[in-house]
């Protein structure tokens, strides 16, 4: 369902020079960490995307515990039964595995999905997390897909036992379809080098989106600001764990199983963005 683009050698000169295309801001430890929203007076908690994963298992009213329009990045085939809340978790774990009757083109692993069952339009959502420590994807994005309209938020997604990619935060967007410009895929992508192995430890991320701007955070700290230019409709809030062969490669057999893992998600709206 989603494609990943590769940076290209231009955008990585911009990144050097903490710059990324267009009007696009990467920053630094500059400012002190603040989680949660800026200015908390003007935000109301968003429940419907907000959990402490403190129950034994996922709560089914918020959350699929799979992708119901999508199995999966092939090889690596969406088991419900890769995920899991416990100890005050929500886990989502990649096997080396071959489940008989899987549709073509899915073999050899399973991964795990959560999505929300209801879209959202605008917000501040800040999860903590520790990604796998393999070649598989640990991602948190926002997306929704009609045959009119189709755009994507990637926060993060991180390949933190791949080669070169062990402490990269890659963050993108992405239009597949729009109402104006019809099907035309493009997408705008940057990556953050953190000072530390981002499978060792969790640590804290956050989107803030609005009709103007797209803020993405790593330990209360922005790291990328985005102009909004087409991020307009209401999108699902989608943790992942994937295959991702042409990016980060498979993941060997002795990094198997290997789990992301989500502390809470806590998500909060503008009072001014928020429908009577």
């Amino acid at each position: 369902m989603r494609h990943t683009s590769w940076i290209t050698p231009g955008l990585l000169a911009c990144l050097a020079l903490g710059l990324s295309a267009g009007e696009e801001k990467m920053t630094d430890d500059k400012k002190p960490p603040t989680f949660g929203p800026p200015n908390p007076a003007e935000w109301q908690p968003l429940p419907d995307f907000t959990d402490e994963f403190e129950a034994s298992t996922l709560d089914t009213a918020k959350w699929h515990p799979n992708n119901p329009e999508w199995q999966g990045r092939q090889p690596g085939w969406f088991s419900p039964n890769n995920v899991a809340a416990g100890d005050g978790k929500l886990h989502i774990t990649m096997k080396k595995e071959s489940l008989p009757g899987l549709p073509p083109g899915y073999h050899t692993y399973t991964c795990g999905a959560v999505k929300s069952k209801t879209a959202v339009l605008y917000g501040f959502f800040e999860v903590k997390a520790r990604a796998m420590n393999s070649r598989g994807s640990s991602a948190f994005w926002f997306y929704s897909s009609t045959p009119t309209w189709w755009t994507e938020i990637d926060v993060f997604e991180i390949g933190a036992g791949a080669p070169k990619h062990k402490r990269a935060v890659h963050m993108n967007v992405h239009v597949f379809v729009t109402p104006e410009d019809g099907k035309k895929h493009w997408d705008k992508s940057s990556t953050w080098e953190a000072p530390f192995d981002l499978a060792a430890d969790y640590h804290v991320y956050a989107l803030e989106w609005d009709k103007r701007e797209i803020k993405w955070y790593v330990d209360g700290i922005v790291r990328r600001t985005s102009p909004n230019t087409h991020w307009y409709q209401p999108l699902f809030l989608n943790f992942d764990s994937e295959t991702m062969p042409d990016w980060f490669g498979l993941p060997e057999e002795g990094t198997l199983p290997s789990t992301f893992s989500i502390e809470y998600v806590r998500a909060w709206q503008k009072k001014a963005d928020v429908k009577p």
